[in-house]
């Protein structure tokens, strides 16, 4: 590494860090534990997949998306009780990786990382707002108004004109700590009365320590825990994967999701035995990250250890950075982290493919990632599946002696069945008739019932049903039809058949 590369990644580490403060606040706020309680994870999940994972650049630490599903847990059980889930969480993590699971992400199809992205980026943007709120005499939250809202809307504009204009006059200091620094200092120095991190909470504290969750250890703790470990883990290696997948695309590299799945999951252990909410991949401080130049390891090695020296040396100091700077940054990175270009292509692409895309970022907005990214897969399976249903088809022909030859193009499978039969005419057809696999294929257990199925059509009519180019596995797992098929070793296909029965 470079001695420009080297201070690129420690600068860049120094904004990323900068911009975890707030947002790990907020998020320990919204799963009802003290602010260092996400202090602490955002430290120690930073670190350890920076040390382990499998994607050098991405920054991983305590999540919004993860936090509102502990705040149920944490107002029925305790805190205690959400350490104990954080750790289990990070064990089925680990199995996860180890049973190499992760290859799976690359399944998801492009529409749906398309609303992923869109989705995350509108969900960064909506919790700035949250910023603007302030309570009034009596503890209620209210909207800023005048002055206030006034100042703080400038200062949003002045840090957002830096990030922009500061690339076209050099590139020697990252532009997001640039707008930082520069809009910090006329804040502290202009005596500009505005809201500061410090009032969010004091981020002063000591090193986290080593702490065993005190839960009973019983089945109903296990009863308890596990329901809410499972989810956790989803989500978190749900969005730490996809994170990982938009990086690759960013970059034009390729990270190691079986390796991320584990090293999520030993971070995710370590942060609950030393007193933290747990977290996973940050898609806006990853893309800070990589915006700013940023490739390696010692990026997020040197976030983490910024965010640990401002916990225990320079609390006082952060806590006089505006707000304003840290919305600025983060409405930047939703603007540049939103796909543009998707609008513009929702005309072009298939119908079905747009609305996968529509339905997924909102999905993502109203509900949680999870939910939408499952519900885009499920929708572009069935699409897949409706579509290649209806592609099955026969050419008919006779042969020399007068045989009916239905030769078969496509793929017989669950989707396909009911076309499959609709192409046949046991009553109208000649005594023998030959259905030749020669160009299709049978892909599931319901295409071997399909054929099955239609040998028995054909011997209720007393006619004779000839099967010819079916594979081994095929023949093998036949039932009422497998006296008909034809075996011709040189001419037959081999492919294996994703039957249930196979092992």
């Amino acid at each position: 590494m470079t001695p420009e590369q080297i201070k690129t990644n420690l600068l860049s580490g120094l904004t990323v860090a900068l911009a975890l403060v707030p947002e790990a606040i907020a998020f320990a706020f919204v799963a009802g534990v003290h602010p260092l309680v996400g202090l602490y994870a955002a430290f120690m999940m930073g670190l350890v997949t920076a040390l382990i994972g499998g994607r050098p650049g991405m920054i991983s630490g305590a999540t919004g998306a993860l936090a509102v599903v502990m705040v149920a847990l944490v107002a029925t059980h305790g805190v205690e009780y959400l350490f104990a889930t954080v750790v289990l969480m990070g064990v089925l993590q680990i199995a996860f990786g180890l049973m190499k699971f992760g290859k799976f992400i690359r399944m998801v199809p492009h529409p749906v990382m398309l609303g992923f992205v869109n989705g995350l980026a509108i969900v960064i943007f909506l919790a700035q707002f949250g910023h603007f709120k302030v309570a009034d005499a009596e503890g209620a939250l209210r909207w800023m108004q005048g002055e206030a809202l006034y100042t703080m809307g400038a200062l949003i504009v002045l840090t957002m004109v830096i990030i922009y204009l500061m690339p076209r006059l050099t590139r020697a200091v990252p532009a997001s700590l640039a707008g930082i620094a520069v809009v910090s200092l006329v804040v502290i120095f202009g005596g500009i009365d505005t809201r500061t991190v410090g009032d969010l909470a004091s981020i002063e504290g000591g090193l986290p320590s080593f702490h065993l969750p005190m839960v009973p250890l019983n089945w109903e703790t296990l009863s308890v825990i596990l329901p809410y470990s499972a989810i956790l883990a989803a989500i978190g290696l749900i969005e730490s994967l996809l994170t990982l997948n938009l990086i690759d695309e960013i970059t034009d590299t390729r990270g190691r999701p079986n390796r991320e799945c584990v090293g999520q999951g030993v971070a995710n252990v370590i942060t609950g035995f030393f007193g933290g909410m747990g977290g996973c991949a940050m898609i806006g401080q990853s893309m800070i990250n990589i915006d700013n130049g940023a490739r390696s390891r010692l990026s997020g090695i040197a976030a983490a250890l910024f965010l640990l020296s401002f916990i225990l040396f320079a609390s006082p100091l952060i806590e006089q950075i505006p707000l304003a700077a840290l919305i600025a940054l983060m409405f930047v990175v939703a603007e540049k982290t939103f796909e543009w270009a998707s609008l513009r292509v929702l005309r072009k692409v298939p119908r079905h493919d747009a609305f996968v895309i529509v339905a997924v970022t909102v999905v993502t907005v109203f509900t949680d990632l999870a939910i939408a990214v499952l519900f885009g897969v499920v929708i572009s399976a069935l699409v897949f599946a409706w579509q290649h249903a209806k592609q099955i088809r026969a050419d008919v022909g006779t042969e020399e002696h007068g045989w009916k030859i239905y030769d078969l193009h496509g793929s017989l499978f669950f989707a396909s069945t009911q076309n499959f039969h609709g192409l046949f005419s046991p009553r109208t057809d000649p005594q023998d008739v030959v259905v030749d696999f020669r160009h299709a294929r049978v892909v599931d257990h319901s295409g071997l019932e399909a054929i099955d199925s239609l040998a028995e059509r054909y011997r209720a009519q007393g006619k004779r049903l000839h099967l010819r180019h079916l594979s081994p596995d095929c023949r093998d797992l036949l039932g009422r039809a497998r006296d008909m098929v034809e075996v011709n070793l040189m001419e037959d296909p081999h492919y294996h058949l994703a039957d249930n029965r196979l092992g």
